[in-house]
């Protein structure tokens, strides 16, 4: 995740903290001395010598691990709460403040909050938290619009809930109140007026541009510039925008350009061309040609447009965004991987290109800007061998999670860090493939600071067969540590799918461990489209008798062992050997 480059919950935990400890030998990795939270509960986690007893608020802590390790959730009352530790003579005390939605005594505008720029005739609507009963008001340049009580409404929680089975779990929301207006004419309407009884605010300005002042945009950033459904990172991503694509901007939230085919992006990631600037494009014939282990297909614009990619059983889409078809001909030669194109022209301004697939698994693909032609290449299927080294000629990347003194990843009960635990299994599960005649490649070799960014360009460098990202989980506060195990698979594009489920279920039955299970879900390392790429969670640091099974050393060669034979049965049922 951008910002927390480390285990999927690190950043929730404890990788920057120091573990609490008394003098003597209680040890407390999470949470802090003093610490605040939004959830209904929270969970200590830490360790202290067998022998020794340890209660939590008085009450004896009587399911700890062999080594003693231990992990207790206490529910948190609103507000302040005084939690103590005691073992023996040795005591900590904690702070902790669980945080609720507060009825609102004053107002407090919600939506918009950023200036806006938009077409005339657009409906601009406006929220706001207010006490009951006392309907606040707007005004928009002339336009004076009460807000209306909407029903009682609820928070949903966030995503980061679907992986603690939180995800039904809904919260009322403080009051809120709403209107919309439809602004008709060009021009600046100035600031938000918001008012309720004698408090005034000035809010976000709003503009409204006639469509011959809408801008054109380049994206700069490289490789593609990051588009979302949504003004804000907190919106699902689209389909990358490749350097050089080229749209008009129809409107504006705050840093946010909304992008004449849908999408969102970050004006930091465009340059702005002059109105005048063509964004409609033509397409005619397509040609291809075979490479050394891709097919390439090509295809000539006049303007290069905003693209949309899908993957399916078989099936590879990609759709142009403002784009007139005028294609007659398209050259496809027999292929490895694509058994037939077809084109279906949509409307409005859009052209769609289905590859139907010989091999149901997909191994990679890249896209991107060549001047004006769109260059898609599809990833050949590897080929295994027969004999004692069937992975000869397969490249495997293992990216062995965190690194360096200020990422340290998740950490256990007695404090040590994930970072240790991942470069000591890859570091086993190297020569385990390389056995098997596997070209291995590691991100790291030894405990250095490497950056999402590092990472990704090592993946797109490579060009490997396979991308591993090795981790070891933890939760969120509002998690269950005590009973919460298992591994876990993570996985983005549709081709990572079958990869991830696999090697989930394989390595659950085969090591006789807990399935935490597969999620779908948007990781920086789980993104990379040039190969299947997959994020495993291979234990929880935080649960006391799995830890010890993480950092056992003869475990971790079982697991090993356990992964490259799981990585050689995927690859053999993925290509029909």
């Amino acid at each position: 995740m951008k910002g927390f480059n480390f285990s999927l919950f690190g950043a929730l935990i404890v990788s920057w903290l120091q573990p609490v400890m008394a003098q003597g030998s209680l040890q407390v990795v999470y949470p802090p001395r003093e610490h605040t939270t939004s959830a209904q509960q929270i969970f200590f986690i830490g360790t202290a010598p067998p022998q020794v007893m340890v209660a939590l608020n008085g009450q004896v802590i009587g399911d700890r691990s062999p080594k003693g390790h231990f992990a207790r959730t206490v529910p948190l009352q609103p507000g302040l709460n005084h939690i103590t530790l005691q073992a023996g003579n040795q005591r900590l005390d904690f702070a902790i403040t669980r945080t609720v939605p507060q009825v609102p005594t004053t107002l407090q505008p919600l939506e918009p909050t950023a200036d806006l720029v938009r077409l005339p005739n657009e409906i601009v609507c406006f929220t706001a938290a207010a006490p009951r009963d006392r309907s606040p008001t707007v005004q928009v340049g002339q336009h004076i619009l009460p807000l209306e009580p909407l029903p009682p409404q609820v928070q949903l929680p966030p995503n980061l809930a679907a992986l603690i089975d939180q995800a039904d779990l809904v919260t009322p929301r403080p009051p809120l109140y709403r209107n919309c207006l439809q602004l008709t004419q060009v021009g600046d309407y100035g600031s938000i007026q918001w008012q309720f009884e004698n408090q005034r605010q000035r809010g976000a300005r709003i503009r409204v541009v006639a469509p011959t002042q809408l801008p054109v945009v380049e994206v700069t950033r490289s490789p593609e510039g990051v588009a979302r459904t949504g003004p804000g990172t907190d919106y699902s991503r689209l389909t990358p925008l490749p350097m050089g694509t080229r749209a008009r901007v129809q409107g504006q939230t705050g840093d946010w350009l909304h992008l004449d085919y849908g999408g969102w992006i970050r004006a930091n990631e465009v340059r702005f061309l002059p109105s005048a600037m063509p964004t409609t494009a033509t397409i005619r014939s397509i040609t291809s040609r075979r490479l050394a282990d891709w097919t390439e297909i090509r295809f000539p614009l006049d303007v290069p447009v905003p693209i949309s990619i899908q993957q399916g059983d078989r099936q590879f889409t990609l759709t142009l965004h403002n784009t007139i078809a005028q294609t007659d001909i398209i050259r496809l030669d027999a292929d490895p991987v694509i058994q037939r194109l077809d084109w279906y022209p949509l409307e409005p301004q859009r052209v769609e290109y289905r590859f139907t697939l010989h091999p149901r698994q997909q191994w990679g693909y890249r896209v991107a800007y060549e001047g004006n032609r769109l260059v898609l290449q599809l990833r050949h299927p590897p080929q295994l061998q027969q004999g004692a080294q069937p992975l000869r000629g397969i490249k495997i990347l293992l990216d062995p999670g965190h690194g360096g003194s200020a990422d340290l990843g998740a950490r256990g009960p007695d404090g040590t860090p994930e970072k240790i635990v991942t470069l000591a299994l890859a570091q086993k599960l190297a020569p385990e493939l390389e056995r098997l005649g596997a070209t291995v490649i590691l991100t790291r070799t030894e405990d250095i600071d490497l950056d999402l960014r590092d990472r990704l360009l090592a993946i797109e460098s490579a060009q490997p067969t396979l991308a591993l990202s090795l981790h070891y989980n933890a939760l969120p506060d509002a998690g269950d540590a005590r009973n919460t195990q298992g591994i876990g698979a993570f996985w983005y594009h549709p081709q990572s799918h079958g990869l991830a489920v696999f090697l989930e279920g394989y390595l659950s039955r085969r090591l006789k461990r807990q399935s935490y299970g597969v999620f779908w879900n948007n990781l920086a390392l789980t993104r990379p489209a040039i190969a299947p790429a997959v994020l495993l969670e291979l234990g929880f640091m935080i649960h006391p008798e799995e830890f010890e099974w993480i950092v056992n050393p003869q475990a971790q060669a079982e697991l090993a062992h356990t992964l490259a034979q799981g990585i050689l049965r995927w690859l053999q049922q993925a290509t029909g050997d």
